[in-house]
This record gives C-alpha cells, structure tokens and sequence, in this order.
C-alpha cells in the first residue's frame, strides 16, 4: 500500500462518483488509496457516506475567505495528506491557481455530458432543449476555464424523447461510474502525454 498512488476526493454534494471510486479502490480494480475525501459544504451527504466506507473525511469551508486563500487551504490540505492525484467528484467550485500550480495536470474532473458541447451547471437541461439524441460524460483534466480541460475518457448514452432532466441524469451517471474510475486507471498508469488541447495514450 506504501508505494500506491494517493487520492484525494473533493465533493460538494452526494458523492455517488465518490463512492464508486472508493469502493473500486478497495476491490483492487484501481490500484491506488484513498488519502482524504474533502467537503466544501457541511451537510454534503457525501462525508456520511465517505465515513461510513472507513475514510478520512475534512469539512473547509470556504465562507469568508478570498477565492485564491481558498484554494490555498485546498492544495496546502491536499499535499499535507500526500495526495498524487486530485478528483473532482461534484465538487461545485471552479479551480484556481493554487491547486492548479500544486496539481498540475493531476486534477481529474467528471462532466455529464460530451465536452465541448453542453458545459456548465445545467448540462441535462440544456442537451434536452437543444433536442440532442445522445448524450454521455466526459472525464477531463482540469485547467483555469470551466469544463475545458484535455479529454481523457468519454462515453455515451442514448437521449429519449420521453427524458426529463432526472432520468437522463439517471443514465448519464451510470456512464459516469465507468468512465471515472477508467479515466483514472489511465491517468495512473503514466502512459500519456498532453499534445496541446489533447490528451494521448502512448
């Protein structure tokens, strides 16, 4: 366990991609550990949760403090628990230097829907008012914009025309529970390099 690489999971709300990376953690199927799950938000139901799997769990809140000292705390936090490698699993605020500077190209973040279509805070709303037949997740690395990161994994899944935004969400997410912990294993590996907007396996 001593030479894994270390995780850290940053969540903001339920943390259903938080608990399915954890738990394949535990099964071996990402051959990694799980250092500190963080929360921004104190009734996030994720950290019950995260507790209940035998993790360590931190509340920081944000409130109060400038952006940038925020971030600050995170990556100080972060490499004080020793973590490699930083995901973003509903975490619900955008990154900035300091973490990116601490991290960099080591922050993965989950998207429901196919990048660069549809990015923001209300991607199932927007797929289904745009009249989109197929949908999906992207799992991308983390730069200084809003979901605009290099591609690692994406995948897709059908759009009905009888969806509402819940049961799209619903199926977006089990695409979700297979392209994070994919993404990561890649990540992990070490066999990719970053050729401008792309990210490519060697």
């Amino acid at each position: 366990m001593a030479n894994k690489k270390r995780l850290g999971i940053l969540i903001s709300g339920r943390g259903s991609n938080m608990v399915n990376i954890a738990r394949k953690v535990e099964s071996g199927i990402i051959d990694a550990k799980v250092s500190i799950v963080i929360s921004d938000v104190a009734e996030a139901p994720g950290l019950d949760l995260a507790k209940g799997l035998g993790l360590k769990t931190l509340h920081l809140s944000p409130k109060g403090m400038p952006k940038l000292d925020y971030d600050n705390l995170l990556a100080g936090t972060l490499l004080e628990y020793e973590v490699n490698i930083v995901i973003l699993a509903g975490f619900m605020r955008l990154v900035k230097e300091p973490l990116l500077a601490a991290f960099r190209n080591d922050i993965l973040n989950i998207h429901p829907s196919l990048l660069p279509s549809f990015p923001g805070l209300h991607a199932h709303r927007d797929v289904l008012a745009h009249g989109a037949k197929v949908s999906g997740c992207t799992v991308h690395l983390v730069n200084n914009k809003t979901d605009d990161g290099p591609i690692i994994v994406q995948r897709t899944c059908p759009v009905w025309d009888t969806d509402t935004e819940e049961t799209l969400a619903a199926r977006v997410l089990e695409q979700e529970h297979i392209a994070f912990p994919e993404a990561i294993n890649i990540h992990l590996a070490g066999k990719w390099m970053i050729n401008g907007r792309r990210f490519v396996r060697g």
